[in-house]
């Protein structure tokens, strides 16, 4: 039998980053990016100024038809979320609490990425409880670097 630490580390494929957000400001609309920088404070241009445990927030891009469904959308842009990062192929909530490499970056997950009240004025009615459980996480920079969208996403097993 298998223990639970091997079944944590162990994953069936890399996942890959789909889409790439910045905001330059509170409440300014993201702008999405094709590459990026990631600098210990998070994506270069970001409002976020100090590093910390939400330097970048990333989401599930298989949650979006979810998210769609949810709130009565055909279809949702991650460019309303208010994320910096959309990945899919790999289960981002496994994440949390560990490293990943991102690119060129390394991050690790720290937390849930709850959604916030600007979620009614986004979605609709009902927003904020549709993106509950699909918000994503939360995640600190271990080493800078760059990223570009269809780069690979993959879990570091630390020694």
């Amino acid at each position: 039998m298998r223990s639970l630490a091997s079944l944590l580390s162990t994953f069936p494929h890399a996942g890959r980053l789909d889409w790439i957000g910045i905001r330059p400001a509170r409440r300014a609309p993201v702008e999405p990016l094709q590459h990026a920088e990631i600098i210990m404070s998070g994506l270069q241009g970001d409002r976020r100024t100090a590093p910390g445990k939400r330097a970048v927030t990333l989401i599930q891009a298989e949650h979006l038809p979810v998210i769609a469904s949810l709130t009565s959308h055909e279809t949702i842009d991650p460019v309303l979320l208010r994320r910096n990062i959309a990945v899919s192929g790999i289960n981002l909530l496994s994440l949390k609490d560990k490293r990943f490499t991102l690119g060129g970056s390394v991050l690790q997950g720290t937390g849930i990425c709850a959604p916030c009240s600007r979620m009614e004025d986004l979605l609709g009615p009902g927003g904020y409880n549709a993106m509950r459980g699909h918000g994503g996480i939360t995640a600190k920079v271990v080493r800078p670097g760059r990223v570009a969208v269809s780069d690979e996403v993959t879990f570091v097993l630390r020694a």
